[in-house]
């Protein structure tokens, strides 16, 4: 658990790092005096008009007459049927920078050669389908009013420059040109960093949620993946490394969806007529069709390139689109419900969710003419929900466990209590009788003695049948509490039973310089034996006269509260320890000098069998008080009253 919570700590810890690293890259200017050309010329190209390898342009090109001017900020030129190669021209403005620098943040083609007239810069050829291509050129500050030309060449629908160029000073054009996807791989990396310590931690928390954990992890792992291979900066700075991170993100993108449906059904299950799982197994089954034909295609050396892209692109892009729009549906659902955990999980994957959809859709509007940008970072909110989610079921079940232990502290004391209770009602039960008998006839024969006798041998019997009579109240309460049944059930007015009780006991209260209050509220019944009910409260009572010392005072106070009857039983005396108050009950068990223990344990068995429960608070030196409560009863003419 706390292996967990800390791996949520470094999450938002690098969160929010990442978070001030991109405000401060977003607030970064260039101080400089920069360019920007947004309008060209372009010349569509067939593959035999490819520039030959070598460093010179093609003399044709640029006496060429099918020139058309584009503006960059109108958006790209749709690529003609048939045609999958086009040129671009543009001319150098005056250039006043000390290292001048032309710089193209996106520049879509496969195949890419730049001249300065007839003077090759630049090259670059990719043998893998990543068109996204980020530029800083060096140029010579004799390069003012040439004629740049671009060749570009590719196996998509989209070619060309995107945006605009930029020309300025190379010392801050590089600035920018590092930047570029630079993000995405720190944040990509923060997301594998946090997925290996989910996997870490698997390994250390309850087994119920090893699955659960385990594709959080991978969801984590895959977006990371998504990222750092999304990003242009590896296909810019580590273009060698290009074909593994495309199959890096295929594999990443395939293994994403199912895990996330996954993810889902764990925490919500399987939906109306388990569409969640069926889709899950879908996704799966076209996540293991996509990558049978990701192997074909490498080993046949790309033959298989175009049917692979539509395949694991454009019809897996529509799939998360209806990803997006099921799981959402569901949410709503559960989330209409009440369900906390969908409210939490509806915030985050519907932030990522929309993103997402949103995104995807205007890239099939501008039929690939656009690069996916803000999911990443709306994926950041939808992990962080996951991850809280998690958490918080995590502390649930912790609290739970907590919860149970407690609870079986609880049955334990109170089966180790049962059992002492049946020991001593069975020994009650087969001895009371059998002793009894000879106690009343040893003491009716004393008693006859005691007539004809005097002096000190009349003190001595009477001291004999004293504690005979003793002996036949332990006696007694022992065949109570084997027996606590009652013989004969009557409804017993609260008010009678108490103020003869207070008669009882009020003699004795005196003598020790105490003093008792009595408050009966309302018109108060319970049923139970009326007598039985007399002996559990007289001992009460009893106790609290035997705590008090000067001063003394008792405060007996009942009242009714909706189908309960509320009995407390306060007094000023000298309390309890908290370890002696837990064990009032227990059989043989006294704080008295002379004290069996049974008293309270007959009260308890007298109580309990009425269907009630009595609880004792006490502090030491400040008194005790015992709180009984009994069901409520009807009047015996059937009308109820507190």
């Amino acid at each position: 658990m706390r292996v967990f919570v800390k791996s949520l700590h470094i999450t938002a810890a690098l969160f929010l790092l990442l978070m001030l690293n991109s405000s401060l890259v977003a607030s970064a200017t260039n101080s400089g005096t920069t360019y920007e050309l947004t309008k060209w010329q372009m010349e569509w190209a067939s593959r035999p008009q490819a520039p030959a390898p070598g460093t010179e342009m093609p003399s044709e090109i640029a006496d060429g007459q099918a020139w058309t001017t584009v503006d960059g900020s109108q958006g790209r030129m749709d690529l003609p049927p048939g045609i999958s190669a086009a040129w671009s021209r543009m001319i150098i403005p005056e250039l006043h920078f000390t290292s001048p620098s032309l710089y193209i943040k996106t520049l879509y083609a496969l195949h890419v050669k730049v001249f300065v007239d007839n003077r090759l810069i630049f090259e670059g050829d990719r043998s893998f389908i990543k068109d996204n291509y980020s530029l800083l050129l060096p140029l010579d500050s004799g390069d003012s009013g040439k004629m740049l030309y671009i060749w570009t060449e590719t196996l998509q629908d989209r070619i060309g420059i995107k945006d605009k160029v930029v020309i300025g000073e190379h010392s801050e054009l590089i600035n920018n040109y590092v930047k570029s996807g630079l993000m995405d791989v720190i944040l990509g990396s923060a997301f594998i960093f946090v997925a290996l310590v989910l996997f870490v931690c698997v390994f250390y928390l309850n087994q119920a949620y090893f699955s659960s954990i385990v594709a959080l992890a991978i969801v984590i792992f895959s977006t990371g993946v998504l990222s750092i291979t999304y990003s242009p900066f590896i296909y810019t700075f580590y273009s060698y490394l290009g074909n593994v991170s495309i199959v890096m993100l295929d594999i990443a993108l395939l293994s994403l969806l199912p895990s996330l449906t996954f993810l889902f059904e764990r925490i919500f299950g399987s939906g109306k007529c388990a569409v969640i799982r069926r889709f899950r197994k879908f996704q799966v089954a076209y996540s293991l069709f996509c990558l049978a034909w990701l192997v074909i295609n490498g080993l046949s050396g790309n033959r298989f390139v175009e049917f692979y892209y539509f395949i694991s692109t454009n019809i897996v892009g529509l799939i998360l689109i209806v990803q997006f729009i099921l799981l959402i549906a569901c949410v709503i659902i559960f989330s209409v419900k009440g369900n906390k955990e969908a409210i939490i999980f509806a915030i985050g994957f519907g932030t990522a969710a929309l993103t997402g959809a949103v995104e995807l859709i205007w890239y099939y509007v501008r039929k690939g003419d656009y690069d996916l940008v803000y999911w990443k970072w709306a994926l950041v909110v939808f992990i962080m929900s996951l991850i809280v989610i998690l958490g918080r079921r995590l502390m649930l079940n912790h609290q739970m466990v907590i919860k149970y232990s407690r609870e079986l502290e609880l049955f334990n004391n109170e089966l180790q209590r049962s059992e002492k209770l049946e020991i001593i009602s069975e020994l009650a039960a087969s001895v009371a009788h059998e002793v009894r008998n000879p106690l009343q006839v040893t003491r009716g024969f004393l008693q006859l003695l005691g007539g004809k006798s005097h002096g000190a041998e009349k003190k001595y019997l009477n001291m004999a049948i004293s504690e005979l009579d003793r002996a036949s109240n332990i006696i007694t309460d022992f065949l109570t509490f084997a027996k606590p049944e009652f013989e004969q059930i009557s409804v017993l007015n609260m008010n009678e039973e108490f103020h003869h009780i207070e008669s009882i006991m009020l003699p004795l209260c005196h003598l020790s310089n105490g003093k008792m209050d009595l408050n009966v509220r309302g018109e108060l019944w319970v049923k139970g034996n009326s007598s039985k009910f007399k002996q559990a409260f007289i001992n009460i009572i009893k106790n609290s006269i035997e705590a008090m010392g000067e001063d003394g005072h008792i405060e007996i106070m009942a009242y009714g509260e909706g189908n309960k009857v509320h009995i407390h039983i306060r007094d000023n005396g000298e309390g309890m320890e908290p370890e002696v108050l837990n064990r009032l009950g227990e059989p043989y068990f006294s704080n008295k000098t002379k004290g069996t223990g049974l008293g309270l344990m007959v009260t308890f068995r007298i109580i309990e069998a009425m269907q009630g429960e009595i609880v004792f608070s006490s502090k030491k030196g400040a008194g005790t008080e015992s709180i009984t409560t009994l069901p409520l009863a009807e009047r015996p003419d059937a009308s109820r009253s507190l």
